[in-house]
């Protein structure tokens, strides 16, 4: 029974009713960095699918590469590979089944075109992201720069968000300028293992506290909202687990044990790998909590599509796991203390930054907005600017009651933090300020910003383009105090044009061009009063007319 050539705007789920053993010659179609699911059929029985089997396409690619794609159980008798490519032309496909005598899973053949996208979703038109070249910033798959601003859905997976409310809050952080969402699939931070709190739409994602038994009509509720981010142009950035002790018991990859969370995460890499994810191995893993670098190891080793790889560090991510050569990139998370984690952070930033080899280094937890009634806007400003322009490759926000998808009469977390709810905390201002940051940031070449604290006074923050633009950060200082931020080494012979931007709404203002020799400009320093005594970022740009 041949297969009709398929023209594919979103995912396609094809499915093939398995007649013969070969499929040579049939094609399936998609786009560019689209997903196209192949689902096939076996006719013999076995007691638990998800144990008793490994099940994996091997995928030829025009470009001469060879991928070794994990497949997943769909429930039933049903399997399903997951595939994308930013390869044009045909890729051909055989299915490798550990049971080689199962003729409907092993040996069978297939092909699928890869042909040219035209949607202007930058995950499609651009493709994944990956580290980039100078090893301290992210780009996509073409080289365009990606600019990593996340927020914090650790629990929104689970049914007390609603669909509906996934939705909501998805187009909600796409338009105040988010790109990537943090988000756990799989045991949850602060809770006991198999809780009722993990249930999706359809019950717990495993019922076996060696997640050996899974759950595929859970599983099926995640896709949905995995699908719905990208869909959104925002970055699934997945965490497979907690790492620290949960409720007072062991970890949590103590209480699974090492081969279940392999499973675990071969799980994840066959239904999300094809997306244009980055994965974090566990949230809070240390080598005290287990063989979290023999995991990440496995996670490397099984992904076809490489990924970025990281761990969400309780400290110094290159200390936290010692043997941590796999990670990709390093992310900071170390607590929620106002300025005072905002300046410990901004250590480990520069830290990390100093390490070899080189990576990009990320912020990925710290000062969630409202949490305990703390952290409020100026903390967040302060912390995104401070680390953006102290050579940080992105930044992670998070808010009370959004990272644990709080709800009237169940915040999802005990001891109980925060009663916010998700909807309120959607609504605290830091979040569009921060969107305002990275739209301030990408008028400019800012991938290629380095740190210059040299250009100012302690205190404050400068980065950019040594005889091309120069942003400057200056917290925010005692009251009626309208000293502006002294700039130095201003080079010789150019003409600057400065202005003051208001990081909470974005207002600019002018402060005029500034000639090599004038008066402001005296001995290469530059000086103005600011608007009003708050914080402010400074922008001068060379003016080349």
């Amino acid at each position: 029974m041949p297969i009709p050539l398929l023209s594919v705007v979103a995912t396609a789920v094809v499915t093939i009713a398995l007649a013969h053993v070969s499929f040579a010659g049939e094609i399936l179609q998609v786009e560019a960095n689209r997903v196209v699911e192949i689902r096939v059929v076996s006719d013999k029985p076995y007691e638990n699918p998800f144990v008793d089997l490994e099940l994996d396409a091997v995928v030829a690619a025009p470009d001469g590469t060879r991928l070794q794609v994990p497949a997943f159980w769909a429930g039933g008798d049903a399997w399903v590979v997951r595939y994308a490519s930013n390869v044009t032309g045909t890729h051909a496909w055989t299915l490798e089944c550990s049971d080689t005598g199962n003729p409907r899973l092993h040996g069978v053949t297939g092909v699928i075109d890869v042909v040219r996208g035209r949607d202007d979703n930058p995950l499609f038109r651009h493709g994944p992201i990956r580290v980039a070249g100078d090893h301290r910033h992210f780009e996509h798959a073409d080289g365009t720069p990606f600019f990593w601003l996340a927020d914090t859905w650790w629990k929104n997976l689970c049914r007390r968000m609603t669909w509906e409310g996934f939705q909501e809050l998805a187009a909600d952080r796409k338009a105040k300028g988010f790109t990537a969402i943090q988000i756990v699939c799989g045991p949850y931070p602060d809770e006991a293992m198999l809780e009722p709190r993990w249930e999706t739409e359809h019950g717990l994602p495993y019922t076996a506290r060696d997640l050996g038994v899974v759950n595929p009509a859970s599983f099926a509720d995640a896709d949905r909202r995995i699908a719905h981010l990208v869909d959104a142009g925002l970055v699934p950035v997945v965490v497979g687990g907690w790492g620290r002790p949960q409720k007072k018991a062991r970890s949590t990859l103590d209480q699974v044990g090492l081969e279940g969370f392999k499973r675990h995460w071969r799980h994840l890499i066959a239904r999300y790998g094809c997306y244009p994810t980055v994965w974090v191995v566990g949230g809070e893993a240390t080598d005290a909590y287990g063989p979290w670098a023999e995991l990440a190891k496995y996670v490397a080793a099984t992904d076809p599509y490489q990924r970025p790889l990281t761990y969400h560090a309780p400290g110094d991510p290159r200390q936290a796991i010692a043997d941590n050569a796999v990670f990709d990139f390093d992310m900071v998370a170390i607590g929620h203390d106002g300025l005072v984690t905002a300046r410990k952070t901004l250590d480990l930033v520069q830290s990390c930054r100093k390490q070899d080899p080189p990576r990009p280094v990320v912020c990925g937890e710290a000062c969630y907005e409202g949490h305990m009634q703390t952290n409020f806007q100026d903390v967040q400003r302060h912390l995104f600017w401070s680390l953006m322009l102290s050579g940080a490759a992105g930044h992670t926000y998070g808010a009370a009651g959004v990272w644990h998808a709080s709800v009237e009469g169940d915040p999802g977390i005990t001891p109980v933090y925060d009663l916010t709810t998700w909807r309120e905390g959607m609504n605290q201002p830091g979040a569009a300020q921060l969107g305002i940051g990275r739209r301030l940031l990408e008028r400019f070449p800012w991938s290629r910003f380095e740190p210059h604290p040299e250009w100012v006074e302690e205190g404050c923050f400068a980065a950019g383009v040594p005889g091309e633009v120069r942003i400057v950060y200056m917290p925010r200082r005692k009251i009626y105090d309208w000293s502006g931020p002294t700039v130095k080494r201003l080079e010789p012979g150019i003409t600057w044009h400065a202005s003051y931007v208001d990081p909470a709404t974005g207002r600019t203002f002018d402060q005029g061009t500034l000639a090599a020799g004038e008066e402001r400009a005296r001995d290469g320093e530059f000086k103005a009063a600011v608007p009003s005594p708050q914080d402010w970022v400074l922008v001068l740009e060379r003016v080349t007319r």
